[in-house]
């Protein structure tokens, strides 16, 4: 999570959609940069703790932003990350991620719970999907009054991940809020705005 005052704006950094690469680039407008444990702090901690210190400490009310990525494909880079030390193939992944109990290894969080606060509702000011690059960075650019370069971090290796109809019909009902929110997102060019 990165804050720029002068920009009147907070990024938060969703795990697997980019932002370790756009924190790397951001940092020289940044007055307060979240790093470990606070790095990924989701909408529901920002509310109860990081909001109120911003306003208290500096008389800020922020703008906030944040990148969904297609959930399938966030599960990819999941398992991607994980790959290495996993004995699974990527639609056991999926239903070990989606059952009841899940391992500690399928225990990744999903982009909606991160990006929604208690009562479902978007969290965000600005949400941009991953897969409009160019949107997002031209936004960027605009905000920060720079041309900002990027550079490519935290890739991970590429490994097969073949998913079976079964599976992805069980995936895509356990995920049916944050594909529709994913959607929702495409539907506006990329580049949802609320009034947060």
């Amino acid at each position: 999570m990165l804050v720029f005052s002068d920009q009147n704006l907070v990024m938060f950094s969703v795990p697997k959609t980019g932002t370790t690469a756009m924190e790397s680039a951001l940092k020289p407008w940044a007055d307060i940069t979240f790093n470990k444990h606070r790095k990924h702090s989701p909408v529901n901690r920002y509310r109860r703790k990081i909001a109120p210190f911003l306003h208290t400490a500096f008389g800020l009310e922020p703008e906030t932003m944040a990148v969904i990525r297609a959930p399938l494909d966030h599960l990819r880079s999941w398992y991607r990350y994980r790959a290495a030390t996993l004995d699974v193939d990527f639609d056991a992944f999926v239903r070990a991620v989606i059952a009841a109990d899940p391992p500690d290894w399928a225990r990744i969080g999903s982009q909606w719970n991160f990006l929604t606060d208690a009562d479902g509702q978007l969290g965000v000011t600005h949400l941009f999907a991953y897969e409009s690059q160019p949107i997002l960075r031209s936004w960027l650019d605009d905000r920060m009054q720079a041309e900002i370069v990027y550079k490519v971090r935290n890739v991970s290796p590429s490994v097969p991940t073949p998913i079976t109809k079964p599976t992805q019909a069980a995936f895509e009902a356990h995920y049916a809020n944050e594909i529709a929110l994913h959607a929702r997102v495409k539907a506006q060019g990329g580049h949802l705005v609320t009034k947060t």
